[in-house]
């Protein structure tokens, strides 16, 4: 499986410990659904994201890691913004991990609609993250790679 190969790939440029998984063992995500409403300004927490990558025609997708307000927890996520006219059907999943702690768990959303002109974003599950050890995700959005986010 292509996930599986680029995220042992992946976990090797970034100097982490060789990993082999598949989304078959990651956990569920969940996606929520923003409208119209950017998810990154609308948040009170710190949201450092790769730069947009095109899924397809007039849809985006980026990949983020997430520090809480309060700086003890961060997640990881990914937005997909839909410009299209219609519903788009998508896919995604985020892996999270910290240089302290290493690969802290992958979440995988399955297919969901994301509405004509807006944004909607799968969550990985909050983890305990002291702020004093940096947290980074890589992902993916319809089978493509999203790349890696700087530390949050």
């Amino acid at each position: 499986m292509r996930a599986k190969r680029t995220i042992a790939v992946t976990a090797a440029l970034l100097g982490l410990t060789a990993m082999t998984v598949s989304p078959a063992s990651a956990a569920a995500g969940n996606w929520k659904a923003y409208g119209n409403t950017n998810p990154i300004t609308s948040s009170p927490h710190t949201w450092v994201c790769a730069g947009s990558k095109a899924v397809t025609t007039n849809v985006v997708a980026q990949v983020c890691a997430i520090r809480s307000a309060s700086g003890g927890s961060a997640q990881g996520a990914v937005i997909v913004r839909n410009n299209q006219s219609g519903l788009f059907s998508a896919t995604a999943l985020v892996d999270l991990w910290s240089a302290g702690r290493g690969q802290m768990g992958i979440w995988e959303c399955p297919s969901s609609g994301v509405g004509a002109n807006s944004w909607s974003v799968c969550f990985g599950r909050s983890q305990s993250v002291p702020s004093s050890d940096p947290a980074n995700s890589f992902g993916w959005a319809k089978d493509k790679y999203l790349g890696v986010t700087g530390p949050a």
